[in-house]
């Protein structure tokens, strides 16, 4: 609601300058450092150097003009700044009563105007263990998914499995000169992984394992029935755990076609790139030349195999033709920059005009004690087993705080994933993270059990309690405490907003913490249930505002609240 004052002061003062004046002249709206000289500020610099008016006359202007604005109930200049104050009472009662009534609703935005954006996040490879790593590209694709939504696109999710490739041309050989089976069936994943590590150390001594691994994922292109049953059964058992990994997160998505699905899909690519007489010859392999600025896409190795950016590209012109997006978002870090660099090139060199829609909404590494998890070198931390850890020592918190607590187990698991995914989403995604469990599941400090224990306090506050929001002393919400809050509840849209054009959860994050930050300080210096009737139901109309957009900002990063803990 602030902000919505404020760009109406913005356009009613622009509008009267152009109308009045002929002159376009753009105002900076703006809220004043000391807030004893209001609520709203505009500085008039623009106004004097194009007016070349004397700025007492432009000042007694500019404040009748924003006068007629409704909220505002007084005003003040201090040299060339108007300082404005609004009507706190009023628009409280706009903002809470507008809250309330709308309940989930609440924030829902139309800047999306419809818009179809298609989204590539979380692809775990297949016969690899699903890493906390991975969690960065699941949870943060998650988050943007329902802020998108709620700001009025239409999304479509996809899961583009890790199913194909090199790696798995690994795995094979590894499989075939040490695999146990019945191991592997006992203990897929970790077997999988040792093998997989075990391979890269073996290789340090003996590079012909590279070699045996490349002609291995050749044959498996041709079609060998032998390795591609050894494939199929590898993918089904890695499955396994990717599918533990999303029913724990509750994260399902629109499709899972993965790498494997393009198979049949990269010849016509190819195809169309000799017929542009795109394609060069480099030491036997197939390049594309992108310029001197981007090194060339390699699109077939000299021994005739795909390459990752081939079936990207083969994998792009599905998506445009199947899903007709205005926008596709690739959910992937840092690292692979230069990737969609290429891919974006690539797309304008074939003569097509959509490569601005592609998007590369990069993250940074999740550390484990300031170093890089790597699969490689096994020293991957699971995120099945660290979630299971964090759900554990979220029992043990609640049933030392509530020991008579039923569900607990519901709860804690409930608490467990809202620690790890909020301890991720809490940071801005371009940056690295490091990964601190004991720290996460905290009920205090900047914490997703922060957030939800806030949440239960308000419940409980409101538990069977009647009040009548229409009979309220509505005069209480000009107390700057009072109003802070009220502040925070009007901005919810924006923020949600804001976090949309930015592809930026932690955004929303971050006003989660501050919300709960300023709900707590409230509460400690005011008496909620007090015995005044009307202060009463000013109390519970706030804190019912306050739920509602916790509830609702939670839901957005892909977290339960609760009732109780």
């Amino acid at each position: 609601m602030i902000e919505t004052i404020k760009k109406q002061l913005k356009e009613r003062l622009e509008s009267y300058y152009q109308e009045n004046y002929q002159q376009a002249i753009k105002i900076v709206v703006e809220e004043p450092k000391n807030p004893s000289l209001g609520d709203i500020s505009i500085p008039l610099f623009n106004v004097v150097k194009v007016l070349k008016k004397p700025l007492p006359e432009l000042v007694l202007e500019a404040e009748k003009v924003l006068m007629e604005t409704d909220l505002v109930v007084s005003a003040q200049h201090v040299g060339a700044f108007v300082n404005l104050t609004v009507d706190k009472i009023r628009l409280a009662l706009q903002v809470l009563q507008k809250a309330i009534s709308e309940d989930t609703a609440y924030g829902n935005s139309s800047i999306g105007c419809g818009q179809q954006v298609t989204m590539d996040y979380s692809a775990p490879n297949i016969a690899k263990s699903f890493s906390v790593g991975h969690l960065r590209s699941t949870m943060i694709g998650n988050s943007i998914r329902l802020i998108l939504n709620k700001c009025g696109y239409r999304t479509f999710s996809i899961n583009y499995l890790g199913d194909w490739g090199t790696q798995f041309g690994k795995m094979i050989v590894a499989y075939l000169k040490w695999g146990d089976k019945e191991a592997i069936l006992a203990d897929p994943i970790n077997q999988l992984t040792a093998l997989y590590v075990r391979f890269h150390e073996e290789a340090k001594n003996d590079p012909a394992l590279d070699e045996e691994a490349r002609e291995a994922f050749r044959k498996m292109e041709l079609g060998d029935p032998k390795y591609l049953e050894l494939w199929r059964w590898i993918r089904e058992e890695s499955l396994k755990e990717s599918a533990q990994i999303y029913d724990l997160l509750e994260v399902s998505f629109d499709s899972y076609n993965g790498e494997a699905f393009y198979n049949d899909k990269m010849d016509a690519v190819v195809q169309e790139l000799e017929e542009k007489h795109l394609l060069k010859e480099d030491q036997g392999a197939q390049i594309v030349d992108l310029g001197e600025d981007v090194p060339p896409a390699l699109i077939k190795r000299s021994d005739g195999g795909s390459l990752y950016i081939t079936r990207d590209l083969a994998a792009v012109f599905y998506r445009k033709k199947e899903y007709h997006f205005d926008k596709i978002l690739y959910v992937v870090g840092n690292e692979q920059k230069l990737h969609f660099t290429q891919l974006k090139r690539l797309i304008t060199k074939m003569g097509y005009d959509f490569a601005d829609q592609i998007e590369h909404v990069n993250f940074g590494l999740y550390l484990s004690n300031g170093k890089k998890m790597s699969t490689r070198r096994g020293k991957v931390v699971k995120l099945y087993d660290v979630l299971q850890k964090a759900i554990g020592l979220a029992y043990e918190l609640i049933d030392e705080k509530n020991p008579t607590l039923a569900n607990k187990d519901q709860i804690a698991h409930a608490v467990g994933v809202a620690a790890i995914v909020f301890g991720d989403l809490k940071n801005y995604r371009g940056l690295d993270a490091e990964f601190d469990l004991e720290q996460s599941v905290k009920f205090e400090g900047q914490t997703g059990p922060y957030l939800q224990y806030t949440g239960v306090r308000i419940a409980s506050i409101l538990k069977d309690k009647q009040w009548n929001e229409h009979d309220c002393d509505a005069s209480v919400f000009a107390k700057p405490h009072y109003f802070d809050l009220v502040r925070q509840i009007a901005l919810f849209q924006t923020t949600i907003e804001k976090a949309a054009l930015e592809y930026a959860p932690s955004i929303v994050a971050k006003y989660l913490l501050g919300l709960a930050q300023s709900f707590n300080k409230f509460y400690s210096v005011e008496k909620i249930n007090t015995d005044d009737e009307k202060v009463r139901n000013s109390n519970f109309m706030l804190a019912k505002a306050t739920r509602i957009v916790l509830n609702e900002g939670l839901r957005l990063l892909g977290i339960h609240y609760l009732d109780e803990m």
